[in-house]
This record gives structure tokens, C-alpha cells and sequence, in this order.
């Protein structure tokens, strides 16, 4: 066998056997160094990892995990329930509609998928069980929305792909998440709202809100609803680049959580400075390690006989697109998002160039494939995430679960028809698409 067979089969059997991701591509990329290079290699490993993470757009990551820590500790996702219920009412889905939208605000804020899941399952669960909503429902229609945070701007995922993709403008990604991610979490509205109509599911007051008034709630979550602005405000007039900006999230939410809000303290402040060190520090361990499996991978040629083969299957770009898709989509099902761009990206950026795929767009397609894996079983982390709030077997969602896989996969469908739907944003704000 090639080295390449070799590297590929050792990652695959490294999997199985249950190591986890990050070690599976250093000991997958180290065989591969012995087999096809020389043990004498070896001596790059520490080379490797480290130019992995050596790139200054990486510092945003750890900046908006924080960030989204710091919003769901300031008590942010009550105040946004409170304020969409006064606004919408009591009726038919009204907190399926609820859940829909905090979620889609609350990514525009912390850009992860889990986090977003947490902090509106806490708030939203008890009042939907309370209203009749089954909680397998309410549990997998809050993972899916949450699935939104991976596209709606400020998106950890989109910030990765800007770096293993060369000369992607990351501010164009960011725009061009906008839309795809609205019409994604529409999509999720439209079953959800049908199914609360035909059992009767009655929405009602979140508890202590029957006496608030529009007003008196908006301004409650104002500086929530503000959050989002700010950042991409700020990325849109240039006065702060990618990465400044998760700066300022990290500021404004700090602000937010101690002085206006103040169920934030110093000492809480601390904890979540300690639980975004321990989150990034998995993220960059990751980065770090498929570093050595991308440089032999690069070294053996084996990205290069892959992107070949796969170019060869046919000469129709759209029904290679198809099987992309489906490829990144059970991908999607067994990993995070960070290791399917850091495993699949060196493979697929030959077979897009190839065809000519506009690689912001692609980019948006593959991220919409990711987010539907979100909250996908077997693994699915942002369900697991809400089935454990709920106290609920992960099983019990896997009906509601493949309803909303399907109506989400009609929004993907309609953004790779339309890829004017992604690109027309990034396109009028003048970034290079």
C-alpha cells in the first residue's frame, strides 16, 4: 500500500477506536511522515502545530466564545424572551416562534451553535413544557435554531474557513451568512408553526411577563439587541477588522453584564475567562494537531490524489456539488465543524477551483451541511446539549429531529440554486466575492 492508504486507513482506525479527533490527525499525519517521508520528519511535528495556530485571525475564536459565555451569564437570553413574547403574544406556536428568533439573535452574538442551545434551553424549556409542548419538540426545534449561530454572523466556523481557504474575505463571509441563516431559521418556523396549529400547542406568557409592556421589555433587552449592530456595524464602516471586533464583544459584554444588567460580577467574570480558556483551548488543540496531518497529507501528495479521483467521478459540477454535500452532511452527523473544514478543506479546494465554485458561497453551503449535522443523531452536539437541559433520551427527538433536517435542507437547496441569496449581500457592501 501507498503512504497515502496508509495515513488515510490509520486515521480512519484511530477514529473507530474511539481517540479523539485531534490525536486521530497527529498519529494519522505522524504514520504518514514514517511511511512515505522519513522518521527523521519528525523533527517538524512541533514545527507544524505551532504554524498552525500562529495566525492572527485565530485570536477572534477564544474572543467570541467569551463573548458568548459572558451574554448567556448576563441574564441576555431572558430579556430577549421576554421582550419577543410581549411583542408576538399568546397563540398558536407563539413560542415556537419565540425560541426561533432568540436563538437567531443570541448567534449573532456568540457564533456557537452549543452555547446558543444552552442558554435559550435554560429560559425557554420550562415555559414550553408549561404551555403543552412536548419536550422532544422544544428540545430539538431550540437545537435547530441554534444551528443558525454557525451562519449568522459573528460565526467561529466562518472565521476558520477564512483561514484554511486563501483569499476569502472573511467580512464578505460574515455578510454573506446573513440571509442563508434567516432563511434557515425560517425555514425551521414554517413546521414548527403548522405542527403547534394542528395539536393545539397554545403559547403563553413567559412566567413574571404577563404585567410587561412592549416598551418596557424592549428596553430591557435593548442592549442585547444592540450587540449585533455594534459588530457588524462596526466590520461594515471599517472601524474595526474581524478579530478587533471580537474585542469589542468581549468589552460590550462585559459592560453589559456589570453595569447594566448586573448579574454579571467580578468573580463570575473570572470563571468564564477560565471556561473560555478551557473551550479554546480544545478548539486550538484541534487546529494545532490536524496542522501535522495537513502538512503530510500536503508532503505525500494525498490531498492532491484525492481532489483527482473525486474530479473524476464526473464531469457535471452540479451533481458533484450534490455529492459534496451529502459527503459534508454525514460528516456533519460524527464531527464538529472545525475538524470537517480542517480535514475535508485541503480535499475540496482543489475540486472548487476546478469547477469554478465561487468559494464564499461554497463556503455558506457547507456551513448550512454543518449546522443541519448540529442537530443530527448519532451525535448531534447542539441536541445533546438541549436533550440533557430537558432531562429527555436523546432517541426520544428523532422524528421532530428529521422534520427539521428536511426543512432545513430546503433552505440549502434554495441558497445552491440561488447562490445570489448568499452573494448578494457581501456584493452591494462592496467586498470581494
Amino acid at each position: 500500500m501507498t503512504p497515502d492508504i496508509w495515513m488515510l486507513l490509520a486515521f480512519g482506525g484511530f477514529l473507530i477506536a474511539g481517540v479523539p479527533v485531534a490525536f486521530s490527525l497527529a498519529l494519522a499525519g505522524s504514520v504518514g511522515i514514517v511511511a512515505g517521508l522519513s522518521p527523521d520528519m519528525l523533527a517538524t511535528l512541533g514545527t507544524n502545530t505551532y504554524n498552525s495556530v500562529a495566525k492572527y485571525p485565530l485570536i477572534a475564536i477564544p474572543l467570541f466564545i467569551l463573548t458568548g459565555l459572558i451574554f448567556e451569564r448576563s441574564g441576555v437570553a431572558l430579556r430577549l424572551v421576554r421582550f419577543a413574547q410581549a411583542l408576538i403574544g399568546p397563540r398558536h406556536g407563539g413560542l415556537a416562534l419565540v425560541a426561533v428568533l432568540v436563538c437567531m439573535i443570541m448567534g449573532g452574538m456568540s457564533g456557537s451553535g452549543p452555547a446558543d442551545a444552552a442558554a435559550v434551553a435554560m429560559v425557554m424549556l420550562p415555559s414550553m413544557t408549561k404551555a403543552g409542548y412536548p419536550k422532544p419538540f422544544s428540545a430539538t426545534l431550540i437545537a435547530a435554531s441554534a444551528s443558525t449561530a454557525i451562519l449568522i454572523p459573528p460565526s467561529v466556523a466562518l472565521i476558520l474557513y477564512s483561514i484554511v481557504v486563501p483569499g476569502v474575505d472573511l467580512r464578505a463571509l460574515f455578510a454573506a451568512g446573513l440571509f442563508p441563516g434567516i432563511l434557515a431559521g425560517l425555514a425551521l418556523l414554517v413546521p414548527a408553526m403548522i405542527v403547534a396549529k394542528r395539536y393545539g400547542w397554545e403559547g403563553t406568557p413567559v412566567e413574571g411577563a404577563e404585567t410587561l409592556t412592549v416598551r418596557t421589555t424592549f428596553r430591557q433587552a435593548l442592549p442585547a439587541l444592540f450587540a449585533p449592530v455594534l459588530i457588524l456595524g462596526g466590520l461594515r464602516s471599517g472601524l474595526f477588522t474581524p478579530t478587533e471586533a471580537a474585542v469589542v464583544a468581549v468589552a460590550y459584554g462585559t459592560i453589559v453584564g456589570l453595569f447594566l444588567t448586573k448579574e454579571l460580577s467580578l468573580r463570575d467574570l473570572w470563571e468564564l475567562l477560565g471556561e473560555a480558556a478551557i473551550i479554546s483551548g480544545v478548539v486550538m488543540l484541534i487546529i494545532a494537531l490536524a496542522g501535522i496531518f495537513a502538512w503530510a497529507g500536503t508532503m505525500l501528495g494525498t490531498f492532491r490524489h484525492l481532489a483527482e479521483w473525486i474530479i473524476g467521478l464526473t464531469d457535471n459540477g452540479i451533481l458533484l456539488l450534490v455529492l459534496v454535500m451529502l459527503a459534508v452532511l454525514v460528516a456533519g452527523m460524527l464531527l464538529d465543524a472545525i475538524s470537517i473544514y480542517l480535514i475535508m478543506m485541503p480535499v475540496l479546494i482543489p475540486v472548487m477551483q476546478h469547477f469554478e465554485w465561487n468559494p464564499v458561497w461554497f463556503g455558506i453551503l457547507l456551513a448550512m451541511n454543518i449546522a443541519i449535522g448540529q442537530f443530527t443523531p448519532p451525535v448531534a452536539v447542539n441536541l445533546m446539549v438541549t436533550t440533557e437541559i430537558a432531562k429527555i433520551r436523546l432517541e426520544e427527538t428523532l422524528g421532530w429531529a428529521l422534520l427539521f433536517v428536511l426543512a432545513m435542507a430546503c433552505a440549502l437547496a434554495l441558497v445552491a440554486i440561488f447562490p445570489s441569496i448568499a452573494l448578494w449581500l457581501p456584493s452591494v457592501l462592496g467586498y470581494n466575492v
